[in-house]
């Protein structure tokens, strides 16, 4: 008997090499040839039940410098900061500190509603109808100013509304900055501060940062961009992004954000759930998002994701919840999104 079971246990430990050989070689081969050792890269992850299935990073980190990507540097995710400000709304809602179902006016008793009912809910699902600040031709003049909060709703709070509330889904910047404004309001503390205390901290993210040009942060990769040759990133005040795409992490610590969402590890599960409900419009029609997250029908499988986008930096994030599978991809120049490569990884473990 001892000798079948020693033989059982090899043969299963050939099995997970070779079936890791294999997934191993299968991603390598999705990553496309535009991540060549001499450009701007990428570093991807795949973890499968706290399991480390794939780690590795490819191309450059700083062009100037000739740094080769590692798998532990950070970079600016853009859009996936939502995630975060909707989970900090949801503590704030927790605690009895706010509903979702408050009026803005409530907390910005001057901001211009035209006798429209919007709500932390509205804006948290992108169904409010406030104009996206960042389709603005004027945005040109704010980029690399810093300003306040409120100065930057200020800046698009007199603009039409493009819908009464509830009756589109229309993505929009411009309600995340709210929502960081209000977190600020309700709190008391900057949305720095409320994010790092009340998640990065808790979580144990130790290399994510609500984004700076002045701290000395380590392990940071240079953004770039291509622009009849690769080029610097433009310059961009992160008071502008603010709540809706300032933050900076690595796979590592996006996959413990993961780890702290699935084990009510930062709410319970009564709030967290919220996040990922299928919201539907005044009429019915369900919107395919949640709070801070797109909610996709692949393979009969819900799949929550969110990508991110700012000037030198694209971003994916895929979780599968029925096989407890998140991919990650961080890319470093705005020629190379990471979208496609992350969806094609999940759709080949969804096989």
């Amino acid at each position: 008997m001892k000798t079948i079971s020693k033989f059982l246990i090899i043969a299963f430990l050939l099995f997970q090499n070779a079936f890791s050989q294999n997934l191993e070689a299968k991603i390598d081969s999705l990553i496309p040839a535009k991540f060549k050792s001499e450009n701007p890269g990428g570093v991807f992850l795949v973890v499968k039940k706290g399991k480390v299935l794939y780690r590795k990073a490819f191309g450059t980190a700083d062009l100037e410098l000739n740094v080769k990507m590692k798998p532990e540097f950070v970079f600016e995710i853009g859009s996936m900061t939502k995630q975060f400000t909707a989970v900090s709304i949801l503590i704030l809602a927790e605690q009895g500190k706010l509903k979702l179902e408050d009026e803005i006016t409530k907390f910005i008793p001057d901001y211009p509603t035209n006798g429209n009912k919007i709500t932390i809910h509205h804006l948290l699902t992108h169904t409010s109808g406030i104009k996206d600040f960042t389709s603005m031709k004027a945005i040109k003049n704010i980029a690399r100013e810093d300003l306040s909060p409120k100065e930057l709703v200020d800046f698009f709070k007199n603009e039409p509304i493009d819908f009464k509330s509830g009756e589109q889904y229309k993505y929009c910047n411009s309600g995340y900055v709210l929502l960081g404004y209000i977190i600020e309001i309700v709190s008391g503390e900057s949305y720095k501060d409320f994010i790092t205390e009340n998640i990065f901290k808790k979580v144990g993210m130790q290399n994510t940062f609500y984004a700076s040009h002045e701290r000395i942060i380590k392990n940071r990769v240079s953004g770039y961009r291509d622009k009849d040759g690769l080029i610097n990133a433009n310059y961009i005040s992160f008071s502008i992004p603010y709540a809706s795409g300032s933050i900076m992490s690595n796979v590592d610590d996006l996959a413990k954000w993961q780890y702290a969402l699935d084990n009510n590890i930062i709410l319970g599960k009564t709030f967290i759930q919220k996040a990922f409900t299928n919201y539907k419009l005044n009429n019915g029609t369900y919107i395919d998002y949640g709070y801070g997250w797109h909610l996709e029908k692949v393979k009969n499988k819900t799949v929550r994701e969110h990508g991110g986008s700012i000037f030198g930096f694209k971003s994916m994030g895929v979780y599968i919840p029925e096989e407890e599978i998140y991919i990650v991809g961080l890319s470093n120049c705005e020629c190379n999104s990471p979208t496609l490569i992350v969806k094609d990884i999940a759709l080949h473990l969804m096989e």
